[in-house]
C-alpha cells in the first residue's frame, strides 16, 4: 500500500491511478488523506462497506447487493478493499467511460467469476437490486418487471439467448448498450 512511514499515498499508486482514472494527483492526495482518517488500517472489509451502503439506502435492504458490489471490487480476493481498489471502483463507478461502467457491471452479475454470466447469476443480482427497491416503488413497476424473477426475465431476453446459455463480457457490453432498456434493468436508481 502506501508509504506507512509518512502516511502519504505511494508514487507507485499515485502514478497507476493518475494513468487509470480520470483523478488529478491533489484529488487522489485528497482522498487517500480521507480514506486513512476513516480506514486506519488502509482496508475497508465487507462489514464496513456493507455499513457504508447501508447509508445510502436507509429505507431498503442493500446488503446482499453490497456484497456484489464488493466482489467485484474487491479485484485481489483477500476480502478487504485496499485504497487503489476503492479509488479504481469510485472512478468506474462515477467518472469511467460507458464502456468502463459495463465492464464493471460484468463483473457485477459474474457473480462465480468464470468470465460468464448465467441467467441464474442475472436472477441473483436482480433479486439483490430488488431489496435495494423501497417498498413503496414496487407498486409502481411496470407488470413484467415488478418481481426480481420478472425483471431478470427482461434483461435475459435481451442477451437473445437460452435458458442454459452464457453471455460473455463483450456480449453483455454489447447487449447493453444497443438497448437503453437493459440499461435501466441492470442498476437502480433512486426516485428521488
Amino acid at each position: 500500500m502506501g508509504n506507512t512511514k509518512s502516511g502519504a499515498v505511494s508514487k507507485e499508486i499515485l502514478e497507476d491511478l493518475k494513468l487509470n482514472t480520470k483523478f488529478s494527483e491533489t484529488e487522489i492526495v485528497q482522498w487517500y488523506e480521507n480514506f486513512k482518517r476513516q480506514c486506519p488500517t488502509g482496508r475497508i472489509s465487507k462489514d464496513e462497506f456493507q455499513n457504508i451502503y447501508s447509508k445510502f439506502f436507509p429505507e431498503s435492504d442493500p446488503n446482499t447487493y453490497a456484497q456484489h458490489v464488493f466482489r467485484s471490487f474487491d479485484t485481489n480476493d483477500d476480502g478487504t478493499l485496499d485504497f487503489k481498489e476503492y479509488i479504481i471502483a469510485l472512478h468506474m463507478t462515477s467518472t469511467g467511460k460507458t464502456n468502463r461502467k459495463l465492464e464493471w457491471a460484468f463483473s457485477l452479475f459474474d457473480v462465480d467469476k468464470n468470465g460468464y454470466i448465467t441467467k441464474s447469476e442475472v436472477k441473483e443480482i436482480c433479486t439483490a437490486i430488488f431489496k435495494l427497491i423501497p417498498k413503496d416503488e414496487l407498486s409502481k413497476l411496470p407488470a413484467d418487471e415488478n418481481t426480481a424473477d420478472k425483471r431478470a426475465d427482461k434483461l435475459w431476453n435481451y442477451f437473445d439467448k437460452g435458458e442454459n446459455d452464457r453471455v460473455a463480457e463483450g456480449e453483455f457490453i454489447k447487449g447493453v448498450l444497443d438497448n437503453e432498456e437493459a440499461l435501466r434493468l441492470i442498476q437502480y436508481q433512486p426516485s428521488k
